[in-house]
């Protein structure tokens, strides 16, 4: 399988990524424990989920994708792998994600250590907003703020972080 550098980090991804989004509704864990399987065995080492699938989002279900994803985690090399998630923006409406989700400081601290525990790891390579407040101009003091909480977190690689959104 081809891999690419994402952006200008050190990160080097394959040319697929494996999308987890039916992870917990049209899957079963022992089905996407097949799918991951079979994806790494073709060469496939990043690893798409978020923590509000599976899709379509329920509060029932949310957090199942990254569970599954991270029953598996736990038995692989976790540093041959990359995993992206991504944080519940505030445009969607989904009240049961932490009482209506914000992107603050609070939100985002609770939504990785959430993430983090399901996935059962200790970092991600990528974290991302999932459906951003589209009525919010995307400033570079807004990006900032965003990065350095990050940053202050400590859930994220520092360079990782600085060198993909940079």
């Amino acid at each position: 399988m081809k891999k690419n550098q994402l952006g200008s980090s050190d990160l080097e991804v394959s040319e697929i990524c494996l999308g987890t989004m039916t992870f917990g509704e049209q899957n079963s864990e022992s089905d996407a424990h097949a799918q991951l399987d079979m994806a790494v065995d073709f060469g496939v080492n990043f690893i798409d989920t978020a923590e509000m699938y599976p899709v379509a989002p329920r509060a029932e279900t949310q957090g199942l994708t990254e569970s599954y994803v991270g029953s598996w985690l736990k038995h692989q090399q976790r540093e041959d792998l990359i995993v992206a998630t991504k944080i519940t923006g505030p445009s969607r409406g989904f009240e049961w994600i932490r009482g209506g989700p914000r992107i603050n400081q609070a939100h985002i601290n609770q939504a990785i250590e959430g993430s983090l525990k399901r996935l059962q790891t200790d970092y991600v390579d990528l974290y991302q907003i999932h459906w951003p407040d589209r009525y919010v101009p995307i400033t570079q003091p807004l990006f900032c703020k965003f990065s350095s909480i990050l940053i202050f977190l400590y859930k994220i690689t520092h360079s990782h972080l600085l060198h993909i959104l940079h």
